[in-house]
């Protein structure tokens, strides 16, 4: 069984909740995703496992998860990034949201994201069970498939790139 960290709107603990049930009652709890960026500021994107309990077969960023109680934020976004993608290397935090999206299948994800940055331009060796594929992408080119196709990609994800494009984030960390 897997938990997930109740939170308040400023990201203060109020307890733990099995993920499945944070889920199905919409709990807001902690959360983080990660966007990698290669030499080439092209940002690295996974395909979700299509088993994956929600958004199965869906692309998003390069890795995302939820903190165990106790864990830092950074432990946590090492050791996921390592897990669901075989990919060791330094990331920043840059910036945190709240969004509240229905994923179907009467779940719901109601986060607190933090989102972190980092480089990498290697291949990742990613988990099967988490990742059913991986591709770079440039930001220009993800802009309009999002566009064009925005049922191939995550809630969260397409909250994330409007913020990431709107503020000119990838200018600042590029």
């Amino acid at each position: 069984m897997e938990n997930v960290i109740l939170v308040d709107q400023e990201d203060r603990e109020i307890g733990v909740m099995e993920k499945m049930q944070a889920h199905q009652e919409a709990k807001l709890h902690r959360a983080f995703s990660v966007f990698l960026l290669n030499d080439r500021n092209e940002v690295l994107l996974q395909q979700r496992a299509v088993d994956k309990y929600h958004c199965g077969g869906m692309w998003t960023n390069t890795c995302c998860s939820h903190p165990r109680a106790e864990e830092a934020l950074q432990v946590a976004v090492d050791r996921r990034l390592k897990e669901e993608m075989g990919i060791v290397c330094a990331t920043n935090w840059v910036y945190s949201f709240i969004y509240k999206a229905d994923v179907g299948g009467g779940l719901f994800e109601h986060e607190f994201d933090h989102v972190f940055f980092g480089r990498f331009s290697g291949e990742p060796k990613p988990d099967k069970s988490e990742v059913a594929d991986w591709s770079y992408v440039s930001l220009e080119e993800l802009k309009q498939d999002v566009k064009n196709n925005p049922s191939k990609y995550t809630p969260w994800f397409k909250i994330i790139l409007a913020e990431v494009v709107d503020k000119e984030i990838l200018n600042k960390v590029a």
